[in-house]
């Protein structure tokens, strides 16, 4: 029978990061993906995915984002490309605007206050409300997910990791040795497991009842009529609550569309595999309405229309920790949406608990017994 000293269940993006820290140890590490390295079925796509420092969740999450633009910067080093793209973020609305001001002064970082006017003389694709006051904060921007997933991975293949795509986890079991798990395929062992299924943590890791959802989400790209305004060195990324809503949207990349957003808390959710990824044109109808309020020369022809799913927490904070049946299995789940940005140190934390059973940064908030 295979022996590893760590499988990793699911290489999305948390699962390509610790399967990168992982090798990078010197661990002989297995990753196990039930769809392909790179696909559409869960929260690891999109071609790009903000980044932000004043973390208007709650403060404690900004020591760990240092870290993370560190590591996200060394990634694409080792890389070769341009990974963490900085454009600048404009946040504002009800709760961010004071969210976000709050983690500004406990960490003392950088921001101003701009009214949508100044915002909008400043970058001229932005029409927001004039008289409003935003936080415009240098250091926001994005990172390019599927390209870092796929450097996160052949970084841990360099260093004699082994990586399994189509390939599906039909069960678990502590041992007197580690862990024993069946795939479809096989079955192998591990001193270690990590589990970072998305939105099949429910099931795949076990945890306690009503921990972690599927609830399906719209993003759409739209051509501007001016794409210069829309370019990455002309327009910050946002994140925004108007009218009733919560919105976010970035400059075009990838793809020549400026791409916008809407978390959707309460959209139709459950089992990730009954969820419709079908995009439609009523998931189209509310992100055009706010670009053609809010960003005119950005709301031109569809480019791309597609749907991604989150996995909330009931908190909607993270769930990284330990397995509550046991100490030889440790758990990254509940990312709700907000996750991604988070990867490359989860990676290294997750590769922490793993090993050394501990892990130098502060993740109290992100305890599994919160939920009991």
């Amino acid at each position: 029978m295979e022996r590893y000293d760590v499988v990793v269940v699911g290489v999305g993006g948390m699962g390509s990061s610790t399967l990168y820290h992982l090798a990078r140890r010197g661990k002989r590490v297995l990753g196990l993906e039930r769809f392909d390295l790179l696909h559409e079925q869960g929260s690891s796509h999109g071609l790009t995915r903000i980044i932000r420092l004043a973390y208007f969740e709650h403060p404690d999450y900004v020591p760990l984002l240092r870290r993370a633009y560190e590591l996200w910067r060394e990634l694409q080093e080792e890389a070769g490309e341009q990974l963490l793209w900085i454009t600048g973020i404009v946040e504002g609305g009800e709760r961010i605007l004071d969210g976000v001001l709050r983690s500004c002064a406990k960490h003392e970082l950088r921001y101003e206050l701009l009214s949508g006017a100044a915002l909008a003389e400043r970058f001229p694709a932005y029409r927001l409300p004039r008289a409003q006051e935003f936080a415009y904060q240098p250091e926001g921007g994005f990172v390019t997910p599927e390209r870092c997933i796929v450097a996160h991975v052949q970084g841990a293949l360099a260093r004699g990791a082994t990586f399994s795509a189509r390939e599906r986890v039909l069960e678990w079991a502590e041992t007197e040795n580690g862990v024993r798990v069946r795939t479809d395929r096989r079955v192998v062992e591990a001193e270690r497991l990590v589990l970072t299924a998305g939105a099949w943590s429910q099931e795949v890791a076990r945890l306690p009842s009503g921990s972690v959802h599927g609830v399906r989400q719209s993003l759409a790209w739209l051509q501007p009529a001016r794409p210069e305004l829309f370019q990455p060195d002309r327009m910050p990324v946002f994140n925004l609550a108007l009218d009733g809503g919560h919105f976010y949207g970035f400059p075009a990349h990838g793809i020549p569309g400026f791409k916008l957003g809407r978390y959707d808390h309460f959209g139709s959710g459950g089992d990730p595999d009954t969820i419709d990824r079908t995009p439609t044109l009523a998931d189209e109808e509310p992100l055009r309405a706010f670009a053609e309020r809010y960003f005119p020369e950005g709301a031109g022809g569809t480019v791309a229309l597609k749907t991604c799913l989150f996995e909330p927490s009931p908190d909607e904070h993270f769930f990284i920790d330990h397995h509550p049946e046991t100490r030889a299995a440790v758990v990254g789940a509940g990312f709700s949406g907000h996750g991604y940005k988070f990867c490359s140190v989860v990676g290294e934390i997750l590769a922490d608990l793993a090993l050394d059973g501990e892990t130098r940064h502060d993740i109290g908030l992100f305890r599994l017994d919160r939920v009991a």
